[in-house]
């Protein structure tokens, strides 16, 4: 099954944030200092919450993917299932 509620990757998230499409990121805490500078400072500037409590094979393992640094959920229904 396949969550549509989810967008991964870096890129992919930064280019929904400004549309207001992301409400929940998840940035893995063994990420580079450069990306979780990027990610945290738009995060901030888009009044975006975020978590740093997962590494990147807990998020990668999660969705089916590889190498995933940044998981952006964009349903709310699905982020209030996540945070039970």
């Amino acid at each position: 099954m396949r969550a549509r509620g989810l967008i991964s990757g870096e890129e992919n998230v930064i280019a929904e944030m400004p549309k207001g499409n992301i409400k929940y990121i998840f940035l893995a805490k063994d990420a580079s200092e450069a990306t979780k500078k990027k990610i945290k400072s738009k995060a901030d500037f888009y009044h975006i919450e975020l978590s740093i409590e997962y590494t990147s094979f807990e998020l990668s393992h999660s969705i089916g993917k590889e190498n995933r640094m940044v998981l952006g959920i964009t349903n709310q229904g699905f982020l209030k299932i996540l945070k039970k």
